[in-house]
């Protein structure tokens, strides 16, 4: 197939789908990966389409790269993360062996876990320490901490975790659509979100409504992959089973 014709291919598959992996194109153009990473960089130089982690997205489909520090997320629909942080919360029973993400909406989930008897497995150094001040069972996972969203993350991290196998998992997003899934701006922070979900037996997603329709760089977990916290729905997913409103 000639390259010309491959790049209208792209374009259209674009146009109709908003975004595509390297993988479904692989496929549908029956070229080699190495061919449609050269295409997509070269429709992506000319202006055509934008070139993401694993894939390509079209112009007009919003994505990010943009990760915002701890302190400017803690104050962004505040009132709204606090009734998902407390239901969350409230999920949680004695006999649990929880997985907690690092983030702000899961951070708050600790101001409502005063006498919890389960215990708790975290990637975020702020929440070891005051589930240890409330005296609350915690283990902290090792690795490299990565400064603007105090993650602990890296290949130390991910194998540590993959001795654990959680009850339950709690896990923060940048963003969320049907068919990117649950995303972040970060690799090494997706990868181990990806692989602290997958040893989960109930995995909760925590989110406000401004997350869903917006598309970070990198997918850490499928759309249908986990129940979706959030207060409240928007029309466009409302048909959606998986996602539980709280109150």
């Amino acid at each position: 197939m000639l390259t010309e014709q491959r790049f209208d291919i792209i374009l259209k598959l674009l146009e109709e789908r908003k975004s595509i992996t390297v993988t479904e194109l692989r496929e549908l153009l029956d070229a080699s990966e190495s061919t449609v990473r050269r295409d997509i960089t070269a429709l992506d130089k000319a202006g055509k389409l934008t070139k993401v982690f694993g894939g390509a997205v079209a112009l007009n489909h919003k994505v990010t790269a943009y990760e915002p520090t701890v302190a400017q997320k803690s104050e962004l629909n505040k009132e709204e993360k606090k009734k998902i942080a407390k239901y969350a919360a409230s999920l949680i029973t004695s006999d649990d062996f929880v997985y907690l993400d690092a983030g702000t909406t899961t951070g708050l989930m600790l101001e409502y876990l005063a006498g919890a008897r389960a215990v708790f497995v975290t990637n975020a150094v702020s929440h070891a320490q005051t589930l240890a001040k409330m005296g609350i069972r915690v283990y902290l996972i090792g690795g490299e901490l990565k400064s603007s969203t105090e993650a602990v993350v890296g290949s130390q991290a991910m194998q540590m975790i993959q001795m654990y196998h959680f009850t339950k998992g709690f896990f923060g997003t940048n963003g969320i659509t049907r068919r990117e899934g649950f995303t972040t701006p970060d690799t090494s922070e997706a990868i181990v979100k990806s692989t602290a979900m997958k040893q989960c037996k109930d995995v909760y997603i925590l989110t406000d409504k401004s997350k869903f329709g917006e598309v970070s760089s990198v997918t850490f977990g499928g759309f249908t992959d986990a129940k979706i916290l959030t207060e409240e729905i928007p029309k466009e997913y409302q048909d959606s089973k998986n996602i539980l409103k709280v109150k």
